[in-house]
């Protein structure tokens, strides 16, 4: 796990907000709405899961929580 609690609420707020923009806004079906569907995907993923694979690539870690071990 590298996503820490307000990570996870921040990115479900942004992913319920993109996958709403995209199904209610006028660009549902074009390429707009296709790209906010996979960004909504991808932040729910995430904040779900806990874990952010870019995270890891750059060394980041906003959960507060050791869960490595050593």
């Amino acid at each position: 796990m590298n996503v820490g609690k307000m990570d996870k609420v921040i990115r479900g707020i942004i992913g319920v907000g993109a996958a709403s923009f995209a199904y209610f806004g006028a660009e549902s079906g074009g390429t707009l709405g296709i790209i906010l569907y996979v960004i909504a995907g991808i932040m729910i993923v995430t904040a779900a899961v806990g874990f952010c694979p870019i995270y890891k690539i750059i060394g980041t870690n906003t959960c507060k929580l050791d869960l490595e071990t050593k």
